[in-house]
């Protein structure tokens, strides 16, 4: 499911990807739990795609709590912690100059 959001994502397909990325993560949340790593991987996917369709109050949401989860289940010096940090800060610097 994730290769194929992965690959509506990749052709632009934003929807379709939206669409599969927001079941992969509700299955992840059941199944493996809301603070599973492949959890939050799933989270930070779809926060990309909503950021692709300009949907910056819902991605940002999504981002801070992947940041915020991730400080708490892998540390602050974990390379996915960090990443996205660093994504969030890129972000949040944007969203800035844009306004």
């Amino acid at each position: 499911m994730a290769n194929l959001a992965s690959t509506f994502w990749n052709q632009g397909r934003w929807m379709e990807a939206e669409d599969l990325q927001k079941q992969e993560l509700e299955i992840c949340s059941r199944v493996l739990g809301k603070e599973h790593p492949d959890t939050l991987i799933s989270m930070e996917n779809l926060a990309w795609i909503l950021k692709y369709q300009d949907r910056y109050d819902e991605c940002m949401e999504l981002m801070v709590t992947c940041v915020h989860l991730r400080e708490k289940i892998l540390g602050v010096d974990h390379p996915y912690t960090i990443s996205s940090l660093a994504t969030l800060s890129t972000w949040e610097t944007q969203l800035a100059i844009s306004k």
